[in-house]
């Protein structure tokens, strides 16, 4: 399947669903009560998916795959704020699990593309000569 939207993407759909549910539980108290605490977690969570949309609108494997990699660390971010919000009983040790496994899900799939665009070929840019076309598959980045 072709994603000709970033919201195609399986990644982004798993970090969008990543960051709702998070949106849901920080607006539950207690957790709606520790400020800084809901503005790290929703932003790392914001983080993934705007990563995501804005390398995939670079249109070029290699600048594709830089965003990738920010996404994962706030992937891995949103994680680890899973974690604190478990030991603070935020959430309880079920709702931990649940987001627990929808990041690494987001994860593994970001981990995919990533590994999937080292091989892309680049498309050919459309202000390219036509005669020039050929030379320009040749030097492509890999």
């Amino acid at each position: 399947m072709i994603a000709r939207r970033f919201e195609d993407l399986v990644v982004w759909q798993l970090a969008h669903q990543l960051q709702e549910e998070v949106f849901r539980f920080t607006k539950q108290p207690p957790t709606c009560r520790d400020f800084k605490f809901c503005d790290q977690i929703q932003d790392s969570a914001r983080s993934a998916t705007r990563n995501i949309a804005e390398g995939f609108g670079r249109f070029y494997p290699k600048e594709f795959r830089g965003f990738l990699r920010f996404a994962a660390g706030s992937l891995h971010e949103t994680k680890n704020h899973l974690l604190d919000a478990r030991k603070r009983g935020y959430i309880s040790p079920e709702e931990f699990e649940r987001l627990r496994r929808l990041a690494l899900r987001a994860i593994k799939a970001n981990n995919r593309l990533i590994n999937y665009l080292r091989t892309a070929t680049p498309p050919i840019p459309y202000d390219a000569p036509p005669d020039n076309k050929e030379d320009l598959r040749k030097t492509r980045e890999p």
